[in-house]
């Protein structure tokens, strides 16, 4: 699709805003059909000429492990920061995307401004700060919005970005309150929490892909803001590896130790690849704190901002917390004291985690080309290899298991030309293949292909 054809396209949408609210339980109107790219990654210099005889069940001992850098990362989350953080999120009384812009202490004006100064002093020097501003029209009022956005670009060859976010928008019963007292502790002063916690930790170092910690508006009136963004990424021909969305993941005493991670099309979506990347990487680093995936956009009837990365084709997660207690969600009783910090800090060791595991390895390879051999229940893959990689990891996942398994490692001087054996002839597999370097960073998985005797039907 031309970068014109493009733009007619999101010109034509641009102005629908949705009439719902985004914590609320409002049936959202139908959306109109969009076009649906697949996130890309770089060209590889090498060709497949250059991979030599094929090796037969390769044997490796390159293989994904915890990196002791990433590691000490993810120990030094701080429960005191993230506490210090909800509360100060809390104490700008109302956060409504109608509320007050000028006073220095109250609403949404004073609390887009620290959250800017906030990534201006946590970012080492290396975060690229700016506002992303757009309008809001809703129900008969009108402001002007903005986005947060602070980049920390990548250091590496490729061109793929992590987007981290998170709403600081919030409300009362009434939607268009901006002057009534709404905490927005749990909802969302926690993600919040974790967007600036995970910028803190995350500039301290450098990273081969770019990282986006994106602060959106406007969320509680459909979207807005992360639906600007996206569908600027989507023109600007971002390279969107992972968008993840925290919204409420504060959690409280007594509820299971555990996080739910939405993907709508589990078994074959890129954003149910990016919860399978999500799940195996917290195993790692966080074994304690599991997750939980689930098979869709979101609760029933509820939303979060990653549904407009997802609507696009790119591959999008929302996290939240295992049990929500509704007699929370947009009252007064969503104050900071009521968060368990202990579960916060698990949940923001997992961001810094998942996120310093793709944007530390190399970029991921791109989709193999695979067939079937003359040999029953044996698949040849061939791919360009990278100069990064000590090795690959090749996922060839049964299309009825939702999760990582066993994968199938090579080191790069057989990499390139793999035959692999043992496969049911009459089973369907969902192949990718992710590039590891020599500290067993393991890279994002390139797009899944369906191999196997029903591998057209079911990719249509």
């Amino acid at each position: 699709m031309s970068a014109h054809l493009r733009k007619i396209i999101w010109s034509g949408l641009a102005g629908v805003i949705l009439v719902m609210t985004g914590c609320g339980a409002l049936e959202a109107p139908e959306r109109p059909p969009l076009p649906t790219p697949v996130a890309t990654a770089r060209p590889f210099t090498a060709n497949l000429e250059s991979t030599g005889d094929m090796v037969l069940d390769p044997i490796s001992d390159v293989t994904p492990k915890v990196d002791r850098s990433i590691a000490t990362l993810v120990e030094q989350v701080s429960q005191q920061q993230l506490m210090g953080y909800v509360q100060r999120m809390e104490s700008f009384g109302n956060r409504n995307a109608f509320s007050d812009t000028e006073s220095d202490n109250w609403g949404i004006g004073a609390t887009r401004r620290w959250i800017f100064d906030e990534f201006v002093r946590v970012g080492n020097g290396r975060l690229q700060v700016s506002y992303d501003d757009f309008p809001l029209d809703y129900n008969g009022y009108s402001a002007p919005q903005s986005n947060i956005v602070a980049k920390l670009p990548g250091t590496g060859e490729g061109n793929g970005v992590i987007v981290v976010m998170a709403h600081y928008d919030n409300r009362a019963p009434d939607i268009t309150d901006g002057e009534s007292r709404a905490p927005g502790a749990n909802d969302n002063g926690s993600g919040i929490a974790l967007l600036l916690e995970s910028a803190r930790l995350l500039s301290a170092q450098e990273w081969k892909q770019t990282i986006i910690f994106l602060a959106t508006s406007a969320e509680e009136e459909g979207t807005v803001g992360s639906r600007h963004f996206a569908q600027n990424a989507f023109l600007n021909n971002m390279n969107i590896l992972a968008a993840i969305n925290y919204d409420a993941i504060g959690g409280r005493k007594g509820i299971p130790q555990s996080v739910r991670v939405f993907a709508p099309n589990l078994a074959y979506s890129p954003s149910g690849q990016l919860a399978r990347y999500y799940e195996y990487i917290a195993g790692l680093y966080v074994p304690t704190f599991p997750i939980t995936k689930v098979d869709a956009l979101d609760r029933e009837g509820r939303w979060g901002d990653h549904r407009e990365f997802v609507a696009i084709g790119m591959p999008a997660i929302r996290v939240i917390e295992s049990e929500e207690d509704p007699d929370m969600v947009n009252s007064v009783r969503d104050t900071w004291d009521r968060i368990n910090y202990d579960y916060l800090q698990q949940v923001v060791r997992l961001n810094v985690a998942v996120v310093s595991s793709i944007a530390g390895a190399p970029m991921p390879p791109p989709p193999p080309l695979v067939n079937p051999t003359d040999a029953l229940g044996m698949y040849q893959l061939r791919w360009p290899t990278s100069v990064d990689a000590a090795g690959y990891a090749i996922s060839f996942r049964p299309l009825e298991e939702s999760s990582y398994s066993i994968f199938h490692l090579v080191k790069s001087n057989q990499a390139g030309n793999v035959g692999l054996t043992g496969f049911d002839p009459a089973a369907n597999y969902v192949v990718s293949v992710a590039a590891l370097d020599e500290n067993g960073r393991l890279s994002y998985f390139s797009p899944e292909i369906i191999v196997g005797p029903d591998a057209l039907a079911l990719s249509q």
